[in-house]
């Protein structure tokens, strides 16, 4: 069976070297992360997953915009309620189907209880960079001292 390991962030420094170190750990194509988009935007501009792809450097002024493409499938997305996001990995697919439930409707589909999610969501419009990777029991805890390790808060398995 599948388990969720989640953690909040802080500062961009330790998101980076947990990402880096769960990805050296065989993690790579099951990390998501989702965090508010620092960039400036145009009033006009809608973010959409269609129209920003970060993993092709597109993005180089936004403070996050490196660490989101470190990981596949990284994009925009504006959640109302929550604003620009930046969202990469699986994750950033289950929050493209449901941009009216916000972050927290996208965790619910990702298996996070509805209280969790919510709780995640006001840590994103916080400015905590959220941190997630899906991995079998057995190496969930693996995952979660990683993050840990790193500085993550609120580091729970689902």
């Amino acid at each position: 069976m599948s388990k969720t390991v989640l953690g909040i962030f802080r500062n961009r420094d330790g998101a980076e070297n947990a990402l880096s170190e769960l990805k050296a750990q065989g993690f790579e194509d099951d990390i998501s992360l989702v965090a508010k988009d620092d960039r400036e935007q145009d009033q006009d501009d809608t973010m959409t997953m269609e129209n920003q792809d970060l993993t092709e450097g597109s993005v180089t002024g936004g403070a996050l915009g490196g660490l989101a493409g470190w990981l596949a499938g990284a994009g925009a997305l504006l959640i109302p309620g929550v604003g620009p996001i930046i969202a990469a990995g699986p994750l950033a697919a289950a929050l493209t189907g449901v941009v009216a439930g916000g972050v927290a409707g996208g965790l619910v589909d990702y298996g996070i209880p509805e209280e969790r999610g919510r709780y995640y969501e006001e840590q994103v419009k916080q400015g905590g960079i959220l941190l997630s990777v899906k991995t079998s029991d057995s190496k969930a805890e693996d995952a979660a001292a990683i993050m840990r390790d790193n500085g993550a808060q609120d580091v729970e398995t689902h």
